[in-house]
């Protein structure tokens, strides 16, 4: 089997390495630390064509595949895993929905703006009582005459007070199961639509999360996202793909993290030379590549498998899984080699620790990316 990238996609990793170490390494860490969300980056990330790569080129955007969109997410998340997730929502959880299941008037009305960069889309079905358990949302949508009215409360949205439009999954139906939940595109001004708190999270700070009030919300028909009771459908398949956009989003931490223990083992002595030219060091930094490279391999052939239009549930959720496992695992030992120094948030090693933790939480936790797993390989 031949694993390698093509020729445009190595001019893309070259490309987007460029931007990411030109443009966002300098002003990461006060953005960070400020939770600062970094509009100008978004901007030109926008002229790069970043914005829509999961927009059909149809519709003005860049139409890459989904090997070539995690390119850019390992690329942006080792220098600032914030504007990867932002990135990875606005593409795999919004507009590949909408380019999917989408009616022809909602692709122009919404993707063609959305991958110009006009305006950041966001993905809402977690709520307060209803996380994992996807079927358990008690946001409602009633239909009066060609308008819906929807009421509830959501929360950990991504992108949630600077998104232009949200995606939405509301129950339609009375009846319990899967088929009583239905998709909505809302746009920020609807009436109804409040935005509430923005949670003051531990890590990935410049991506802003945050909480959703609908009260009476009025969203007209034509907003409905392909057909009543197929919301589940619609939110799994964009959760599908964006689990493989968290898995390379993990990918690009461990393997900064890893390059800031090679660093920083060189530079540090200890009883006459420099750390790295100790056996457990050196023990350490070839699990983390070993890792780091397994972890690579999983997320890229779930991404080819996508592209090549074969099912790739399965494999999703085991690139998810073990890279975001693997991200822990491997800046927990990076920092160990920073020693006291690892704990300062003077070296990056302490923001890394602090982002890779989320990784093994949203877009499903391990644990429900391990029920996805067994119940596949069960069937």
């Amino acid at each position: 089997m031949k694993i390698e990238f093509t020729e445009e996609q190595e001019l893309l990793k070259e490309m987007v390495h460029e931007f990411v170490e030109k443009e966002m390494r300098p002003n990461v860490k006060e953005f960070e630390e400020k939770g600062l969300f970094p509009e100008e980056i978004f901007k030109k990330l926008a002229g790069l064509g970043i914005m829509g790569m999961s927009v059909p080129s149809e519709y003005g955007g860049s139409n890459l595949d989904l090997v070539s969109s995690c390119i850019v997410y390992e690329e942006i998340s080792r220098v600032c895993p914030s504007t990867s997730i932002t990135l990875s929502v606005h593409n795999c959880a919004f507009c590949y929905p909408i380019a999917k299941f989408g009616s022809e008037a909602q692709k122009r009305r919404y993707l063609v703006p959305a991958g110009r960069g006009d305006f950041i889309g966001a993905f809402s079905l977690t709520e307060p009582g209803a996380g994992s358990d996807a079927q358990g949302i008690q946001t409602k949508a009633e239909r009066k005459g060609n308008l819906y009215i929807l009421n509830g409360t959501k929360n950990w949205i991504t992108s949630s007070s600077i998104a232009g439009a949200f995606i939405v999954m509301a129950k339609t139906s009375p009846i319990a199961g899967s088929k009583s939940i239905s998709a909505f595109i809302i746009d920020k001004d609807s009436p109804g639509l409040k935005l509430a708190k923005i949670e003051d999270k531990m890590g990935i700070r410049s991506s802003k999360t945050g909480e959703l009030f609908l009260e009476d919300c009025i969203v007209p028909e034509s907003n409905l996202l392909g057909e009543e009771g197929i919301g589940l459908k619609i939110a799994f398949t964009a959760l599908d793909a964006s689990r493989i956009g968290v898995a390379a989003q993990a990918v690009g931490i461990a393997q900064s993290a890893m390059e800031e223990a090679i660093k920083y083992s060189k530079e540090r002595k200890a009883f006459g030379k420099s750390i790295s030219e100790f056996q457990a060091i050196q023990f350490m930094i070839s699990e983390m590549a070993t890792q780091i490279e397994a972890a690579r391999l999983l997320t890229y052939r779930a991404a080819y498998l996508k592209d090549q239009g074969k099912q790739y549930t399965k494999e999703a959720s085991m690139a998810k899984l073990y890279a975001s496992e693997i991200a822990n695992r491997v800046v927990y030992n990076a920092l160990q080699i920073h020693g006291a120094y690892g704990y300062s948030k003077e070296y990056l090693i302490e923001k890394l620790f602090r982002d890779a933790r989320v990784t093994t939480i949203y877009e499903g936790t391990s644990e429900i990316q391990r029920i996805v797993i067994a119940r596949r390989l069960l069937q």
